[in-house]
Order: structure tokens, then sequence, then C-alpha cells
């Protein structure tokens, strides 16, 4: 009879082996993680990874894609039907989302972010997604351009960048710990929601 407590069982063992390398990572460190670590704990063979991962870079490459995965579902969700009149605001509902996403998920956020650790650049599911969020970006900025909200002067593929900059950066600061330094007062989150609706509003008109 299989030990219904192991946390591998049949079928699953690519999930298995994405979660256990998550929390493997919580509580050593990427540094010292190890595929033969990931499968001594999953309950499996030390070369049963092997059969899906070639390497601990192809291993976190699928950790990164399951991150960007739920960074899309996270900025979907967090934009509103309703707001579509103001696509400025829809943008920031973007950032929003993506600032939640950090929250819940650090150690997703962390691998992702981190190209050193993982082939991004092969990876066909983090550029369709990150694609797809860009693409989302610009369609926000042409119509803020065109319905007058967006300040004269603004270069819209400058704005997708600073856009993404600030976001990561905020994130990068929530994850490494800065706001105890820089801001100590209140929760870092909701300085990051204020520092990122401050860079939205500065995109605005004045009369917007």
């Amino acid at each position: 009879m299989p030990d219904e407590s192991r946390p591998y069982h049949h079928g699953n063992l690519v999930p298995t082996l994405i979660e256990t390398t998550i929390q493997l990572i919580e509580e050593i460190g990427v540094d010292k993680v190890t595929v033969r670590e990931v499968a001594k704990r999953a309950g499996v063979s030390p070369g049963a990874p092997f059969r899906h991962f070639k390497s601990k870079s192809a291993l976190l490459t699928a950790v990164a894609e399951q991150a960007v995965e739920r960074l899309f579902d996270a900025v979907t969700a967090a934009q509103d039907p309703e707001m579509e009149h103001d696509p400025l605001g829809q943008l920031e509902k973007i950032g929003q989302g993506y600032l939640a996403w950090v929250r819940a998920h650090p150690t997703h956020f962390q691998i992702v972010s981190d190209r050193k650790l993982i082939d991004f650049q092969s990876s066909e599911t983090s550029d369709m997604v990150n694609t797809r969020i860009r693409v989302r970006m610009v369609e926000l900025l042409t119509r803020a351009r065109e319905n007058g909200q967006l300040a004269p002067g603004q270069d819209i593929e400058t704005v997708v960048l600073d856009s993404r900059a600030i976001v990561y950066g905020l994130s990068r600061m929530y994850t490494d710990g800065h706001f105890r330094d820089w801001q100590p007062n209140g929760d870092p989150f909701i300085w990051m929601q204020r520092g990122l609706s401050a860079f939205i509003s500065g995109l605005r008109t004045k009369a917007a």
C-alpha cells in the first residue's frame, strides 16, 4: 500500500517537484537547493526528476514558468471591466495585481527575477506571458493618449519601461527587506501601492 503521507503520487511528479523546490528555497535558500535534495524531499528516487528536468536550471525555469502564469492571473484578476473608460486607472490595476502577486508569492518573484538562475530566454511560456502583459499596457496607454488622459510629451514605450521599473523596484525593496530602512512606519504593501499611485498620477494630464 502506498504511503499517503508522502507528497508524490503517480502522475503528478512535475507539480510535486516544483512545489517541493519552492519549499526548499524558502527553507534553505536557492543556492543550497539541489535536484537530489528536491527528489529526497519529494519522496522519489534521485534520478526521477531528471526524466523531466535535465538540470537545476531547468527545474528552476519550470518554477519561473509557474510564477509568470500566476502573475498573469493576478494582473488579469486585478483589472476592473467597469474601468475601461479610464485606461490609466486600468494600468494602475495591472501594477496593483503585480504587487499583490509579489506579496503572496515572494519566492516566485525571487526566482523569476534572477535571470542567472533560469533559462528565461528559452521559455515560451514566460515570453508569451510577458508579451501579453506588455501588449495590454501599450493598448491602455495608446487609448489614454487618444482620449487626452496621458500628459503631453509622454512616450508610450518609455512609460511601459518606467511602469515595469517602478513595480519591479518596489517589489525588490519589499522582498529584500528595504522598507524597514527607507519607510519603517506602516505596512510596506501600503507604501508600495502609494508609490505606484503617485507614478500613475504623474502620467495624467492636469485635467484628467
